[in-house]
């Protein structure tokens, strides 16, 4: 069994590929894989004459984030220790993998963990996707040291230690590959957005840890595959944000959250439908509905609903969306 493989999935990502790969190839210690969602813009072609060395596993269609991986990981199972899954828009700094395996490697209770991501578009901050290591509030909502809601931190070294978390981005995603399989991956059902906050909720609630490795870093551009201005994108955070709360939470535990829940977000499609459109305000009153419709039939893995808490228990913070706009925290250092 090889030690680890650089899993990047690809979709219609020619351009991402060629400004990113040949980066990411030289400062690698590890094999890098392409798995290929049915992409129909030359990238197969292009990765075939440039990179013919690297190895390609082929879908016939798209099958999004979630799926997508599942589908090419499994192809791989039984072949690696580790999977360090990288979107196609992320620049890597010299030995970024081989610190991440490292640090997973001398402990054995860590079965994901992130680097610190930084913004590729607003140099010398933190990235939207991950920062520095993600959180949970009371409520479901994410949050990140680095990253509060839309504030970005400056990156001023506040945050090179190496902690544990409650979730690890999915744009620089390392995984034990046995567990990643013994938990079914992610939620299909998810297609992109929130599948690896849901995935390491099912970790932790079996007793396996999330890390954020601080010594090892990353540049992330955002927005490569989905844009902020999509409205499918606002759909599928809420959609997937409501599944992933009802899916790990008991019956009382997800009642608790879910009233206050639908007052935050009737606010934010009011928001939405002022700032970006009716298409975003429609998004979550969709979102809801779909998942009114679809809620007893997504349920995950197996393991996802075997050991389902009481509340939500990550770090103590009521609310973000109180925190952040009501007493003006913009730091992760200012909350309680």
């Amino acid at each position: 069994m090889k030690k680890a493989a650089i899993v990047i999935l690809n979709f219609n990502g020619k351009g991402m590929l060629k400004k990113y790969l040949s980066q990411v190839y030289q400062h690698s210690v590890y094999e890098i894989i392409i798995v290929d969602n049915g992409s129909c813009d030359g990238s197969i072609d292009y990765l075939l004459s440039h990179f013919p060395e690297i190895k390609l596993v082929l879908l016939k269609e798209n099958h999004g984030y979630s799926k997508g991986y599942n589908l090419g990981l499994e192809s791989l199972k039984g072949d690696y220790e580790y999977y360090i899954l990288l979107n196609s828009d992320v620049e890597v700094a010299a030995y970024w993998d081989e610190t991440l395996i490292e640090y997973m490697s001398q402990r054995p209770h860590v079965a994901v963990c992130q680097p610190k991501i930084l913004s590729l578009s607003k140099k010398g901050y933190f990235d939207y996707a991950g920062a520095a290591g993600g959180f949970l509030d009371s409520m479901g909502y994410p949050f990140c040291r680095g990253r509060m809601l839309h504030t970005l931190e400056k990156d001023q070294g506040q945050y090179n230690d190496s902690t544990a978390v409650d979730w690890a981005s999915g744009a620089c995603f390392c995984v034990k590959a046995g567990l990643f399989h013994d938990y079914e991956g992610f939620n299909p059902y998810f297609f992109s957005h929130m599948e690896e906050i849901d995935l390491c909720w099912r970790m932790r609630k079996d007793g396996f840890q999330v890390h954020c490795c601080g010594e090892a870093k990353v540049y992330h551009l955002g927005g490569g595959t989905l844009s902020e201005v999509n409205p499918f994108k606002t759909y599928l955070n809420f959609r997937n944000s409501l599944h992933m709360l009802y899916n790990n939470l008991t019956v009382s535990g997800f009642l608790k959250v879910i009233g206050l829940r639908f007052i935050l977000d009737g606010g934010a499609l009011i928001h939405l439908l002022f700032t970006k459109g009716w298409p975003h305000s429609k998004a979550v009153a969709k979102a809801y509905l779909d998942f009114v419709k679809k809620k007893d039939e997504v349920k995950g893995s197996k393991i996802a609903r075997t050991n389902k808490l009481e509340s939500i228990k990550p770090r103590p913070v009521f609310s973000i969306i109180f925190q952040y706009y009501l007493l003006g925290k913009r730091k992760f250092s200012q909350l309680n």
